[in-house]
């Protein structure tokens, strides 16, 4: 099972990456062993659908995106293999909220540290421009992959 954190909302960047991993699970004929969401680590955009301009993206792409925002809860810490986060604030985060929970079983790590262009972090493409959340998609491609072919 997999879960992706993103910011503070999840409208932007683990909306892109649920998105990708979910299709390329599916490409793979593997997605049904897989259980995968992507959540925030705050409250400011539960209910909302992911941010346009990446709705945008990954249509030009060929990749469907349902979500609507929610926040992580002690229960995806118990059910959850792999929390995968995009940022080191968000790790911070999430490890706190870990250490709360009795028998945490998620293993909580940074999405690109899958990357093989060793770009650790994915940055919140809310205030840039369009080919900023094209670069959230590139990214998230290259660490899907990589986490799909070691994990499978």
């Amino acid at each position: 099972m997999l879960q992706e954190v993103g910011h503070l909302w999840n409208i932007c960047r683990s909306p892109i990456a649920e998105a990708v991993f979910k299709k390329m699970a599916t490409d793979a004929s593997v997605v049904d062993k897989w259980r995968i969401d992507s959540a925030a680590t705050s409250t400011y955009e539960i209910g909302n659908p992911p941010d346009h301009r990446g709705q945008a993206c990954l249509k030009k792409h060929g990749v469907p995106m349902m979500h609507v925002a929610r926040q992580v809860t002690k229960e995806d810490f118990l059910t959850f293999d792999y929390i995968l986060c995009m940022d080191e604030s968000n790790l911070s985060d999430l490890k706190k909220k870990a250490n709360s929970v009795k028998n945490s079983k998620a293993k909580i790590e940074l999405l690109g540290s899958y990357d093989p262009e060793k770009q650790l972090i994915i940055k919140d493409p809310y205030y840039g421009h369009e080919e900023d959340f094209e670069n959230v998609y590139q990214q998230c491609v290259r660490c899907c992959k990589v986490f799909l072919e070691r994990n499978s």
